[in-house]
């Protein structure tokens, strides 16, 4: 019985850490590091890049 907690402890820490923090109206995710299809933004509110696919930013007029 108390192995089976922990290991339901276990996964519920792994879920809650692998959760990425979204951000740019729920369009970015922010992370250390953007993918190669991802430009960096802004920064998030944990020093973090928002990385954004490049099609959701708006262009300058």
């Amino acid at each position: 019985m108390k192995l089976m907690l922990l290991v339901l402890a276990v996964i519920l820490l792994l879920v809650r850490v692998t959760q990425a923090m979204r951000c740019w109206g729920k369009l970015g995710r922010c992370r250390t590091t953007c993918e190669q299809n991802e430009v960096f933004h802004i920064l998030c509110t944990d020093e973090a890049k928002c990385c954004v696919n490049p099609k959701h930013i708006p262009v300058k007029t």
